[in-house]
C-alpha cells in the first residue's frame, strides 16, 4: 500500500475536463486560510490546498526550510494525488512557493496566479529582520507576534470573524515550523528575470491597503510578466482572499474561466 503523503491537504471537487487549482497558504497561516476558495471553486473542479511543511497539521521540522523544501513538497503531494497539470496559485510566502513552483517544474503550470506577494530576494536588513523574527518565535511563541502584525495581516477595518480566523491561525502554527521558513526565505533567490520568461497567462492580485506587499509591488510584478492582468482589490490588506472573499474570487473565476478544459 502507498504511504500518505507527508503534507497535510484538502481535495475536493470533481475531476473534471478543467484543470485543478492548486493553492498555497502564506506565513504564518495554514490552508484553511483558502477555505472561501475551496468552497467556491470546488463545486466544478478539483482543488488542492496543502498546509506546507510546518504549518497546520502537516510534519514540523524545525531547522531551515527553504523556498526550495517547500517547492518539492508541492511537487511530491501533486504527483502522489495524480495531478498532473494545474492552475497555481499562491499568496504572500505562498506567491514565492508558487515562483519557484513554476522554476523547477513550469512545463505543468497552466496559469499562475500571485497574490500579496513580491519576486525580489531579500535585503540585507531583511535577512537580519526574519532572522530575529524567528529567534523570537523560538523564544516567546506566537502569540505576541500575532497580536502584532495581526491588523497588518488584515485590515484594521476587516470582519471581525476574518480577524479572529486569521489570530486562529497565526497561534496555532508551530513556532518552530514557522521559524525555519522564515530563516528559509531569509536566504531566498530573485524571482524577477523568472517573471520576464513565464509562458503561461497570469493573474497578480493584491489588497490596496497592504502595508507588507504593497500594490507598486503588484504593478512591478505585472509589468514584467509577458502575459498578466493585474487586479487591485479595494477595502482589503495582506489577504484580500479573507478580506473580500467575493472579489477575490470574482477576478480568479474570471482568470479560470480564460484557462480552458
Amino acid at each position: 500500500m502507498a504511504s500518505p503523503p507527508f503534507l497535510a491537504h484538502e481535495d475536493k471537487g470533481p475531476h473534471s475536463s478543467l484543470p485543478p487549482l492548486v493553492l498555497v497558504h502564506g506565513h504564518p497561516f495554514d490552508r484553511t486560510m483558502w477555505a472561501p476558495q475551496i468552497e467556491t471553486f470546488s463545486a466544478e473542479r478539483r482543488v488542492v490546498a496543502p498546509d506546507l511543511r510546518g504549518y497546520g497539521a502537516s510534519p514540523v521540522v524545525p531547522g531551515v526550510t527553504p523556498l526550495s523544501r517547500f517547492a518539492e513538497d508541492v511537487r511530491e503531494l501533486l504527483d502522489t494525488l495524480g495531478v498532473d497539470t494545474f492552475v497555481l496559485a499562491g499568496l504572500s510566502m505562498g506567491g514565492q512557493i508558487a515562483m519557484e513552483c513554476y522554476d523547477r517544474f513550469g512545463d505543468r503550470v497552466r496559469g499562475l496566479v500571485l497574490a500579496d506577494t513580491f519576486p525580489a530576494a531579500e535585503t540585507s536588513a531583511g535577512k537580519i529582520a526574519r532572522r530575529e523574527a524567528a529567534d523570537r518565535l523560538l523564544a516567546e511563541g506566537m502569540r505576541g507576534y500575532a497580536d502584532e502584525v495581526l491588523e497588518k495581516m488584515v485590515a484594521p477595518y476587516a470582519d471581525p470573524d476574518v480577524k479572529a480566523h486569521v489570530h486562529r491561525m497565526m497561534t496555532a502554527t508551530s513556532p518552530e515550523g514557522a521559524a525555519a521558513a522564515l530563516l528559509g526565505r531569509a536566504e531566498r533567490p530573485d524571482y524577477r528575470a523568472l517573471l520576464t520568461r513565464v509562458t503561461v497567462p497570469a493573474l497578480v492580485v493584491v489588497g490596496a491597503d497592504d502595508e507588507f506587499t504593497p500594490v507598486s509591488d503588484a504593478e512591478a510584478m505585472h509589468a514584467a510578466l509577458p502575459d498578466s492582468e493585474l487586479c487591485v482589490i479595494p477595502g482589503a490588506a495582506h489577504l484580500p482572499n479573507l478580506e473580500r472573499p467575493a472579489e477575490f474570487d470574482a477576478a480568479l473565476g474570471r482568470f479560470l474561466a480564460g484557462i480552458g478544459a
